[in-house]
């Protein structure tokens, strides 16, 4: 045995250590699930390196998990004889967390207990959930692939530092050991911890097991020999979950419980899914999938992320190979969650191998039309779920519409938006229902995006059609801007933004007028004293209170757009707005009967109202005060 480390706990993980003893209690039992995640985790990496290397499995080759408590010593057990670790592992595993996962675990609490023990197993931190029923976890470990004396004990009170030995281990694989806390005596009762594995672990894909005690019989029937006996005990294990994969199992033996049980299980949550498909397809190629649509968007980066996703696990017979939602499902449906498993393809199969198989691309298929499918049900089944899903992964279903235009249309059915006619800020208008509601002469959908809902809901672009009655889709997420240059028309009705381009109204039938000698001296005056700032102006359809309103061209960037791209730093060609003007506005009827000078502020502030209007920052907030009082100091004299 060797000498003993010690080792100060990553600042982080200190943190971390602090907030789930103290915080984390409401939902203690948790613990339980999580080292039991764990330890089907390293089952599954040892059935999966035993593939290249059949002698590690050789000495022991069924894959279980035991769970065992001792009232005198008050202590509980979760092994495995899984995949273990080496020393090296252990101090990296149990001493340390990838900065940028517990940073986003740490924002992410909202000091709601309950609600905050949900995100432990979906940071990779739910080791340190034994501390919140344990003074002290000991972990013995040693990896399959290295000899016996090259075992490991980890041993933390949780206070700041952890302790690393080595020891003679014979068995490959990991034991957690925990020292109960006083008043946790509930967890050295064998009914109380099987009614958990019950309840947090059934869909286990291997055998969960509880010691059961049994009075020993005489061999021979000796009445006498039985009664020197009596008392004396031996320990049997008894398998206390279903110890098979869930999808493996038929749809008639499965209750909606059993399939939310499993997805909680892969979620590592206790939030339930709005929805999911089991299937089994047989034939050319035989594969199970059970997809899940989550009920909200979990805190773990790696959903989001397009270039590295996990939710999506790929099984070959049986055997887990790899999360692979890159190589089965498009980034805009990362979102969905479950297993694939194939009956086909080879054991050995590596990300590489499969970007090229045809057997993944005809399963990549039947997921995206399996997927879809679950939302178009969900959406005629249950609006209030669909409206859920919507809040949260609405913005990335967009994304598909610039990649996947076979399913275009299906994908833009399901896009929910805010608008005039809508409830609010809530984004709950279809396109199906816009185009329900369109006015018999109306030829267009028109929507304007904007970097607020209140600046979409308050733009001056779409006065005009407000007062006729008619619906404008209000779309102020980062992503619409882009979204809207992919979808250009919708069950044979183009999409129209209403701040770009000439606008002749609602009606097919409305025709753009030439400016009227009326209205001419005051556009010539504003074109003169703005040609630095706007490409023309013009008077306006679109305007019914507001004096003055920026619109661009048919295909050019939206401003708050341009305003983002700038922020990040790229390079924004220079393309002036053109100033639509509302002639029969008092400030227009003002201006045109000004000098010089008030013309030039008055001209000057029709344009920057246009510009605050749109959402924008003005370049000299100084001067345009100045101009303000000015303007305003003038008609308090005059009145």
């Amino acid at each position: 045995m060797s000498e003993v480390q010690k080792h100060a706990f990553q600042a982080e993980v200190q943190q971390v250590l602090h907030l789930v003893i103290h915080s984390l209690y409401s939902h203690k039992e948790i613990f339980l699930r999580e080292l039991i995640s764990n330890a089907s985790d390293a089952c599954d990496k040892l059935r999966f390196e035993a593939l290249a290397n059949a002698e590690l499995t050789a000495s022991d080759s069924e894959l279980r998990i035991e769970v065992e408590f001792d009232n005198e010593a008050r202590t509980l057990t979760v092994r495995d004889n899984g995949i273990g670790m080496s020393s090296e592992e252990v101090v990296e595993n149990l001493g340390t967390i990838a900065r940028s996962g517990t940073k986003r675990f740490l924002e992410a609490l909202s000091g709601d207990a309950r609600a905050d023990a949900h995100l432990i197993g979906q940071f990779g931190v739910g080791f340190y959930s034994g501390f919140i029923v344990a003074d002290k976890l000991t972990v013995e470990t040693r990896r399959a692939d290295l000899p016996a004396d090259q075992g490991v004990r980890w041993s933390s009170d949780g206070s700041g530092e952890f302790s690393v030995e080595s020891i003679d281990r014979p068995q490959r694989g990991t034991a957690v050991i925990l020292q109960l806390k006083e008043g946790e005596d509930e967890f050295l009762q064998n009914w109380r911890l099987r009614q958990l594995i019950t309840r947090y672990s059934d869909h286990i894909a291997f055998p969960i097991r509880l010691p059961e005690e049994k009075a020993v019989e005489s061999e021979d029937g000796d009445e006498e020999k039985a009664a020197e006996d009596q008392g004396k005990t031996e320990t049997s294990w008894e398998t206390v979950n279903h110890a098979s994969a869930l999808w493996t199992r038929p749809k008639s033996e499965i209750s909606d419980e059993d399939y939310q049980g499993f997805y909680k299980h892969i979620h590592h949550g206790m939030d339930e899914a709005l929805t999911w498909s089991h299937n089994r397809v047989e034939g050319n190629q035989s594969y199970t999938s059970l997809l899940y649509v989550p009920s909200k968007a979990p805190f773990d980066a790696m959903w989001s992320d397009r270039n590295e996703r996990k939710g999506l696990k790929l099984y070959i017979r049986r055997v887990f190979i790899m999360d692979a939602s890159e190589q089965l499902l498009p980034a805009y449906l990362r979102f969905i969650q479950g297993v694939v498993d194939s009956d086909d393809l080879p054991l050995n199969v590596s990300r590489e191998l499969l970007q090229d198989n045809k057997l993944v691309s005809q399963i990549r298929a039947a997921c995206v039309k399996r997927s879809l499918d679950l939302l178009d049900k969900l959406a005629v089944d249950d609006a209030a779920k669909f409206q859920q899903f919507s809040d949260s992964f609405g913005n990335v279903l967009k994304e598909g519409l610039g990649e996947d235009f076979s399913n275009r249309e299906r994908i833009a059915k399901l896009l929910r938006f805010a608008s005039t006619k809508g409830d609010g800020a809530t984004k709950s208008v279809s396109l199906d229902q816009y185009v329900e509601r369109m006015q018999s002469d109306q030829s267009a959908i028109y929507f304007v995006t904007a970097d607020s809902y209140n600046a979409a809901k308050g733009s001056p672009q779409i006065e005009a059609l407000k007062s006729q009655d008619v619906e404008v889709l209000l779309l102020f997420d980062r992503i619409d801007e882009w979204m809207v240059s992919y979808l250009h028309e919708y069950g044979g009705k183009p999409l129209r933004h209403v701040a770009k381009g000439e606008f002749d109204g609602a009606s097919s039938e409305d025709k753009a007028e030439e400016i009227s000698e009326e209205h001419k001296p005051v556009v010539d005056r504003l074109t003169e004293l703005l040609k630095e700032r706007v490409k023309a102006v013009r008077p306006s359809k679109r305007l019914v209170d507001s004096p003055a309103c920026l619109v661009l061209d048919e295909h050019a960037m939206a401003l708050h757009m341009q305003r983002l791209m700038k922020e990040a730093g790229h390079e924004i060609p220079a393309d002036l707005p053109v100033l639509e003007i509302n002639p029969n506005h008092a400030l227009l009827k003002r201006f045109a009967n000004a000098d010089q000078e008030q013309a030039s502020d008055l001209a000057l502030l029709l344009h920057e109202q246009a510009v605050v209007a749109e959402g924008g920052q003005l370049d000299d907030p100084a001067a345009f005060v100045q101009r303000l009082n000015r303007v305003l100091t003038s008609t308090a004299q005059a009145a």
